[in-house]
């Protein structure tokens, strides 16, 4: 019998009405989750089945509602919280960053807020400057949370029931390219540990590091590259708080050269945090400066030729290769 497509959106759906299913906690918090249904249709059906004091719709009030689940985490409850996309969430920084991640250092590890918030980010939708921010690496810079950024419909599926059994907050971007992508319905093996990279393609002449919506675009490039005799290795970060250097470490240590694909904007970038990192554990295995795709830096615009243009694609990715390779560009 055929194994049966999940899309990345029925496989956050799956991952968060299980959970509520297996823990009585568990409730979805967040604007248009419930009659709506999700911006992205995430929770769609969610409301007819587990009622509207586990899937509550909140007033447009980001600091209100991420500071009320911040409470009931703290209250024993175990709250997902959606901020519809990434720039929303700029609203809540201060309970994020100021209370979240902060309160199990200031309390002396006596409180514990064990919450996930999950965010829609990244451009492709057209859906202009203020709603196509890559700003992972903002929330990736504080101590105290972890973030994640699932790639795959099986991370999708698991990694946020990995997420509610931390004691801490954790952070998910869900990349808005990546909800109508589909893939046979995965297992839990098909999804390591959280906090852990994967080889998503092995190679022996570039590492390709990337996550999130990016993927897809590298693994494209990698592809395109093999064609010219170019065997590149293509590292899925998965989780960008923690990093998991070890693999990290262990691509670049094999290929000699490395390239990271990150749809942040190249100033203060995540890109550049990984690019030093390699260049101070493994400058003695580098053949070539460790390189960056990233955003121009420009707000994201409208149209969807400049969206494109803004934005790493597979031709940069193949160009920069091709460039660190000394090999000619076509």
């Amino acid at each position: 019998m055929k194994n049966q497509s999940l899309t990345y959106r029925e496989a956050l759906k799956i991952a968060i009405s299980e959970a509520m299913r297996n823990d009585e906690r568990v409730f979805l918090m967040g604007e248009d989750v419930g009659n709506y249904g999700g911006c992205y249709a995430v929770s769609k059906g969610l409301l007819e089945e587990f009622g509207a004091d586990r899937i509550i719709d909140t007033p447009l009030s980001e600091s209100g509602f991420v500071g009320a689940g911040i409470g009931a985490a703290i209250g024993g409850m175990r709250p997902i919280i959606e901020v519809m996309t990434v720039n929303f969430s700029l609203l809540a920084l201060d309970q994020i960053v100021n209370n979240a991640a902060t309160l199990r250092h200031m309390s002396g590890n006596q409180i514990g807020v064990p919450l996930v918030i999950r965010m829609a980010t990244g451009a492709g939708k057209q859906l202009a400057a203020q709603h196509s921010h890559s700003l992972e690496n903002w929330y990736a810079h504080v101590p105290g949370i972890k973030v994640l950024a699932p790639a795959t419909v099986a991370d999708a599926r698991y990694m946020l029931s990995m997420a509610l059994k931390d004691p801490d907050p954790v952070i998910l971007f869900e990349h808005v390219m990546l909800y109508n992508d589909s893939a046979a319905t995965p297992k839990p093996e098909d999804c390591p540990d959280m906090h852990q990279a994967c080889v998503r393609k092995a190679g022996n002449d570039i590492s390709l590091i990337t996550y999130g919506g990016s993927l897809s675009k590298t693994l494209h490039a990698a592809s395109e590259l093999e064609k010219q005799g170019i065997s590149a290795e293509v590292v899925d970060l998965r989780c960008l708080r923690p990093l998991d250097t070890q693999t990290l470490f262990k691509s670049v240590d094999k290929t000699h050269r490395m390239i990271v694909v990150d749809e942040g904007w190249r100033t203060g970038s995540l890109a550049s945090e990984i690019c030093a990192l390699v260049a101070e554990h493994c400058f003695w295995s580098l053949d070539a400066p460790p390189s960056r795709v990233c955003s121009k830096e420009v707000p994201i615009p409208y149209p969807q030729h400049l969206e494109r243009a803004a934005t790493p694609q597979v031709a940069q990715v193949v160009e920069a290769a091709l460039t660190l390779l000394n090999r000619d560009v076509t």
